[in-house]
């Protein structure tokens, strides 16, 4: 395998064949070794933030979750253990109800990226997705009528008969690219950001749209700038805030003239490889976080001079 971004390389084994069991929770109820994480609110169970290790339950703490949970997913297995992910949304405080005792602290994952385990970040993400999706997913698209969690969490399905359709969790693909023009990279601003912050352009895929044409496309209508033969596609980040698959590129283009749709861009500038390394980290100049595949896209441009 090459190597990946942050929150791929999932080290779980997704036993795809059991998830479609009906006892895919019975491991949970029989005192079998399990492992559960409890999310609330789009927030992971972890130590604290400055050493966020999620905190795994077991035993009756592991039984409390599963039986009180708006929505619980396998997350798959490892060294044969079953390891779960529940959302207790609905509950006020879980730290002084469901889980009195257990310590720890309910943390944004966009914060704790940094510190986290590659391993564990992978595990997160998923988790986070899923259960997200959930939450978006109680209704049927199709009829209206209510729909319930199948496959171990990894579908739902129409409570009406008569329609009985299946849905699968939602993905989003994003084309991310690094715009080069000779021996100079594009980054831009939205002003939402962070003061500072810049990055890479980036845009959702559209119906009938390859990722190539997305990545075209996108840069034409936020900067005015022509791409010169094909985007070369680099590597990919599930990126779960809330959905979305991120498809790495690397794009140049004919001319340095930008034209800035500032609906899309607070502004944008070119920047060479000595100005990026001189990059100060702070209000005035940074570069994208270090676990995003724009930051990488930007580093493997740094290390070609």
């Amino acid at each position: 395998m090459p190597a990946t971004n942050f929150y791929s390389g999932y080290p779980l084994h997704r036993a795809q064949s059991q998830r479609a069991e009906t006892g895919w929770l019975d491991a949970v109820h029989s005192g079998r070794d399990v492992r559960v994480l409890a999310l609330w609110r789009n927030r992971h169970h972890v130590q604290d933030e400055s050493t966020p290790l999620p905190l795994w339950q077991q035993g009756t703490v592991a039984r409390r979750l599963v039986k009180t949970a708006d929505d619980t997913v396998f997350l798959g297995e490892r060294n044969a253990v079953p390891h779960y992910a529940c959302d207790i949304s609905a509950a006020d405080d879980p730290l002084a109800g469901i889980l009195a005792g257990s310590g720890g602290v309910f943390a944004d994952l966009r914060s704790l990226a940094p510190l986290v385990t590659r391993d564990d970040g992978a595990i997160m993400a998923a988790a986070r997705g899923l259960l997200f999706w959930h939450r978006r997913a109680r209704w049927c698209g199709k009829c209206g009528s209510p729909t319930s969690s199948v496959d171990a969490g990894h579908a739902r399905i129409c409570d009406r008969p008569a329609c009985g359709q299946r849905w699968f969790p939602r993905v989003d693909p994003a084309v991310i690219m690094l715009v080069t023009y000779q021996d100079r990279c594009l980054l831009g601003r939205q002003a939402t950001w962070l003061p500072g912050m810049h990055s890479t352009l980036a845009g959702f895929v559209e119906i009938g749209e390859s990722m190539e044409e997305t990545v075209i496309r996108e840069v034409a209508e936020e900067v005015g700038l022509r791409v010169v033969g094909r985007p070369e596609y680099r590597h990919s980040q599930p990126w779960p805030f809330p959905s979305s698959l991120m498809l790495g590129f690397r794009a140049e283009v004919a001319d340095d003239r930008l034209h800035i749709d500032t609906d899309e861009l607070e502004q944008a500038s070119w920047f060479t490889r000595a100005e990026l390394r001189a990059s100060p980290e702070d209000e005035t100049f940074r570069l994208p976080g270090k676990v995003s595949i724009a930051r990488r896209l930007v580093e493997e441009w740094l290390g070609e001079e």
